[in-house]
């Protein structure tokens, strides 16, 4: 399901791509990133983070009538706390585009514009934090296909939008905010037929007091930091590329959703999956069990994440031609945005990792060694980001804007670094060794399969004069060998089915 949402995700930037000028997604883009973040940040982030542990606790240790009065007063609090926000967001939005893309500012047109479109989209916040709420539940109880699915019914109402809606508003760009609005309405609804069916559809009660919500506000705190350091991270470049050349935003979003395909079909996933076994193992089968469904998430991101991460940097021209260089998305863009993708493709082990070993300190609920971490990270990014754009500027870069996705991708190795020194300091990820070998023939068969890719890859200066059924077909006639090369490497080397299991 996770994978069917990435694929739509990716159907619906080629619309976007096709049907609306870099100059109008460049405001839309922002207007979607600012509810974006802060979904990431309450929702996905620290709420997600803090919420199924403690759910979990009182799965365990507590009656269901006691479970079902923490579901009923974290979704009355919830619920308050986010209208305000959303009522502020609405009324704060030129406001906020003033602080998020500074950058347009100079540029009255486009400033109005992406104010006018984050009032529409900002409301979206509310609606998908109580999705997530709901996606919560279902997960802790292990019912991760509804949840997994939601996200498809944002892509189809973005894409619908774009098609049936943009030809009759004067401002086509706007049909996109009315998609994200009503897909946030569409979602909620969706997960509570479900949530009524085991019983634990919420009752919202207003309950601050509550020791289980007083508890996961605790948690939360610390864990707004946290999880929000790479959202924060995100934002910057957008703030930063907000003051470089016009399109700039749009190359960092599309190169970013394509890191973010690999990243949600199976980052976001398996830690989904992987907190609430966490958190069980942690409550109920000790430190051995805990450590290692740990380094089963761990060998199973390496296989995944390493040529994922080599595939998107040896055909990042080739992909992003094959998926949005039609109508007014043009060659130079698809290379701007290629390069960026590249600096931002060699951080993704690490982005996927990171995801993976927060977890284990957030199902001990241990919420502040992350959160120091995250700090460390998001300076040095912060500190890089001027660095290497100031670099770039001054030595006149065909595009400044990679300097912002290196910068994201060398904090990252720096974060997941210490996040692992920490967890060894910790006795949770002992006996190391069987992964250091796993790690070695992961890379040995990353080079066999780069060879294949470079051998059969074509100029990529022809994908723009072909079809776009041409440029699907040899990007299959590329992609396929590769990938079989890279699984026979694996098996050469001793792999086994039984070995991707927990």
């Amino acid at each position: 399901m996770t994978l069917l949402s990435r694929v739509l995700g990716l159907v619906r930037d080629i619309f976007i791509a096709r049907y609306f000028l870099a100059e109008a997604t460049d405001a839309f883009f922002v207007a979607f990133k600012i509810p974006n973040f802060f979904r990431r940040l309450f929702a996905e982030g620290a709420f997600s983070l803090a919420f199924v542990p403690v759910l979990t606790e009182y799965r365990n240790q507590y009656s269901a009538d006691d479970t079902r009065e923490l579901i009923n007063r974290v979704a009355g609090t919830m619920g308050v706390i986010l209208l305000i926000l959303a009522c502020l967001g609405v009324v704060a939005s030129p406001l906020l585009t003033s602080i998020f893309a500074a950058g347009f500012i100079d540029e009255p047109q486009k400033f109005k514009l992406t104010a006018d479109l984050l009032r529409i989209t900002f409301p979206y916040i509310l609606l998908i934090s109580m999705t997530m709420m709901a996606a919560g539940i279902l997960n802790t109880w292990k019912h991760f296909l509804v949840p997994a699915f939601t996200p498809v019914l944002l892509n189809l109402s973005m894409i619908s939008c774009a098609i049936w809606l943009s030809p009759q508003l004067d401002v086509p760009i706007f049909a996109l905010a009315w998609g994200v609005l009503i897909a946030g309405v569409v979602q909620l609804l969706f997960q509570l037929p479900f949530l009524y069916r085991e019983g634990l559809l919420p009752k919202p009660v207003w309950g601050w007091k509550h020791n289980g919500v007083q508890k996961i506000l605790k948690l939360m705190i610390p864990a707004i930091f946290g999880s929000s350091v790479a959202q924060i991270n995100i934002l910057l470049d957008t703030f930063i590329a907000s003051f470089l050349i016009s399109g700039s935003v749009t190359w960092l979003y599309y190169s970013e959703r394509l890191l973010w395909l690999p990243m949600g079909v199976f980052g976001v996933a398996l830690a989904t999956v992987v907190l609430p076994h966490l958190s069980e193992a942690h409550y109920k089968k000790g430190a051995t069990n805990f450590g290692q469904t740990l380094q089963w998430a761990i060998k199973l991101s390496l296989i995944i994440a390493i040529p994922a991460a080599t595939g998107l940097f040896l055909l990042a021209q080739p992909i992003l031609s094959t998926l949005f260089q039609y109508g007014v998305f043009s060659g130079s863009d698809a290379l701007m945005a290629a390069l960026s993708l590249m600096a931002y493709s060699l951080g993704l082990p690490a982005m996927i990792l990171t995801k993976i070993l927060a977890n284990g300190f957030y199902a001990r609920q241990d919420t502040k060694t992350p959160v120091r971490i995250g700090i460390q990270a998001m300076c040095l990014n912060m500190l890089l980001n001027i660095i290497f754009v100031l670099w770039m500027l001054k030595t006149d870069f065909i595009a400044p804007h990679v300097g912002l996705a290196l910068a994201s991708t060398l904090a990252a190795y720096y974060n997941v670094t210490m996040l692992a020194l920490t967890l060894k300091k910790d006795t949770i990820l002992e006996n190391l060794g069987t992964l250091s070998l796993t790690l070695v023939k992961i890379l040995l068969a990353c080079g066999a399969m780069s060879i294949v890719l470079v051998f059969l890859l074509p100029d990529a200066n022809t994908w723009a004069d072909w079809h776009w059924f041409e440029r699907i077909f040899e990007l299959c006639r590329v992609i396929l060998p590769a990938i079989l090369c890279y699984a026979a490497m694996l098996w050469i080397m001793g792999f086994r089915r039984q070995h991707l299991s927990p």
